[in-house]
């Protein structure tokens, strides 16, 4: 499988009305988890963001939600940002843009929240177009630093220095809180979160963005 672990500026450029890092005051990076809730997964990142008194943000799949509200409301009682991320995790590139509309227009009746991201980080810019015109005040957050965490082909290792050499202020990191991620995530997320606090960055959540 072929992706990059660090987003590229020609690819910023193309999406430049998508959030791909944040420019904060200080030294602060941005924590994210797609997928979720997860039953197990879920409740482990809010033990370790906890420890660590880092702040996250969740991007939701909006079935996964009606399946664990209990988990979904844990997040937010804990003080953490959630996102959309379509109801059933769907692909921008080979769903028609009314029925992509109509999927994340379905997860919002269970997620409350300004932010999205694309499954994939794929979306076509007449998607992002229509979107922003149903949904005034949206805010697309892609990425700049990617874990890998999905990736079955290599270990929890490789993703902390997925991290840890391409992370800078205001990089915006993706985990995964899914079944496929777990292995990975379980291992990675606790190191990455003692770097971050060794380097003096502060974990925030975008909902203020």
């Amino acid at each position: 499988m072929f992706y990059l672990t660090k987003t590229p500026g020609i690819l910023k450029a193309l999406y430049k009305s998508c959030v791909w890092n944040v420019t904060p005051p200080g030294k602060a990076v941005y924590l994210t988890f797609d997928d979720g809730p997860h039953p197990e997964a879920t409740p482990f990142i809010l033990e370790q963001l906890a420890k660590y008194d880092a702040q996250g943000t969740f991007f939701c799949i909006g079935k996964n939600v009606v399946a664990y509200p209990t988990i979904y409301q844990q997040i937010l009682e804990a003080g953490h940002a959630t996102g959309n991320h379509t109801h059933n995790h769907l692909n921008g590139w080979k769903t028609s843009t009314d029925k992509y509309i109509g999927n994340i227009l379905e997860a919002r009746k269970y997620i409350d929240s300004p932010l999205f991201r694309p499954p994939y980080g794929r979306i076509t810019p007449f998607q992002i177009k229509q979107l922003k015109r149903t949904v005034p005040g949206t805010k697309i957050i892609m990425w700049d630093v990617l874990s890998a965490d999905f990736d079955q082909d290599i270990n929890g290792e490789a993703c902390v220095q997925n991290v840890v050499f391409k992370t800078q202020p205001g990089s915006i990191i993706v985990f995964h809180d899914s079944t496929k991620a777990w292995d990975r995530l379980s291992y990675a997320l606790p190191r990455v979160l003692e770097f971050c606090k060794k380097n003096g960055y502060e974990m925030k959540k975008l909902a203020y963005l």
